[in-house]
């Protein structure tokens, strides 16, 4: 199989570590934990873990384009770390629990007042194996970080029992597997089973650690991501590159109904990004009554003005050459392989009913 190099260099993310800075999703005031009930388990804090998709900031400035214009233009309105144009699954999470978007871990140590809530570990192009991240900042090492703050007493063990963990797992160490020539798409079938197995690994590993609740995306569809769908106007999706995708889930679910078979009180469960991606794909739309409606979810909003340039991209003479569109709050997708927040607002409302299944 063939993927588009537009794919591949969407998806390269430069080794970077957070920089401290003084806003937080979560303190824009909204509160969805107040509508649920009060019984059942309500975490008070959340650890995340994994790539893009949940990293709210854990990449120096000068380092990555998450920290460049027109980056964070929608919430807090200016770069902020963020792969998007504003709030990413992290902080809607944080919202569900009713607390604030935890910190990310680079940022430790200039937000003491805000460890209570948790801390994000997720450096964004990572997977649960090493990528294409130089220092392998891969699910495992993350997780190594968490037990290094439990072994100096950062947090406690009656911490990691009121917490919940979010694990994203959203297609990097099979690009990397396919961009580096490691195999064919055939050779992906027990490529998969071993990406499943190191999950299980890591979800088992934080569970053991104290963590009462370890939450996973299922991955959502990359063969529909701009990155891949450009070559079509962003019409066509890749239906082989979906094909992983889908084999990857069925195994992630059998793998964590098996989990759960094994261990008391279920603690494992996972958030659905597949079917919401791809129903918004074909109906513009999620079903729920006042649902933001996507004219085209395929086409991002941040584009480069021409081959060769991409969002935040500036010349020489720092010139940008990349157009937003008019308005991002109807687009689904934000570049080449990040959803809006509008998209991760409309994702996160069909992952609520999930949510109010295992926590409350």
């Amino acid at each position: 199989m063939k993927l588009s190099k537009p794919l591949f260099f969407s998806f390269i993310f430069l080794l970077t570590f957070g920089n401290p800075g003084g806003v937080y999703a979560s303190d824009a005031g909204y509160n969805d934990s107040k509508k649920n009930g009060i019984n059942g388990f309500r975490p008070t804090k959340l650890f995340v873990f994994g790539d893009s998709y949940s990293d709210t900031g854990n990449y120096r400035k000068l380092e990555s384009f998450s920290w460049k214009q027109p980056y964070g233009i929608t919430f807090p309105g200016k770069p902020f770390g963020r792969f998007s144009d504003g709030r990413v699954l992290t902080d809607y999470i944080a919202e569900f629990l009713g607390v604030k978007s935890p910190t990310p871990f680079r940022w430790m140590n200039h937000a003491q007042h805000r460890l209570q809530y948790g801390m994000n570990f997720a450096f964004g192009g990572t997977g649960v194996f090493d990528t294409f991240i130089p220092a392998g900042l891969n699910m495992t090492t993350q997780i190594g970080f968490l037990q290094k703050l439990i072994d100096d007493s950062v947090y406690t063990n009656s911490d990691l029992q009121s917490s919940m963990a979010l694990l994203t797992v959203c297609g990097n160490d099979y690009l990397d597997y396919l961009l580096r020539g490691r195999g064919t798409i055939e050779d992906l079938v027990p490529y998969t089973k071993k990406v499943v197995n190191q999950v299980a690994t890591n979800m088992k590993r934080l569970h053991s650690m104290g963590v009462k609740k370890v939450s996973v995306t299922s991955m959502e569809p990359i063969g529909c991501l701009p990155g891949e769908t450009a070559n079509s106007s962003f019409r066509q999706c890749n239906d082989n590159l979906n094909s992983v995708v889908m084999l990857h889930n069925s195994k992630l679910q059998k793998m964590v109904a098996r989990l759960n078979s094994q261990t008391p009180d279920s603690p494992y469960f996972i958030l659905d990004l597949f079917s919401p991606f791809i129903t918004i794909f074909k109906q513009k739309k999620l079903p729920q009554e006042g649902s933001t409606r996507f004219e085209t979810p395929l086409k991002p909003c941040c584009v480069g003005v021409s081959k060769g340039y991409d969002c935040a991209n500036v010349d020489q003479k720092g010139v940008k050459m990349y157009k937003i569109c008019s308005d991002p709050n109807v687009a689904f997708f934000w570049d080449r392989s990040h959803p809006t927040q509008a998209g991760w607002s409309a994702v996160y409302e069909s992952l609520k009913a999930t949510l109010h299944e295992h926590l409350f």
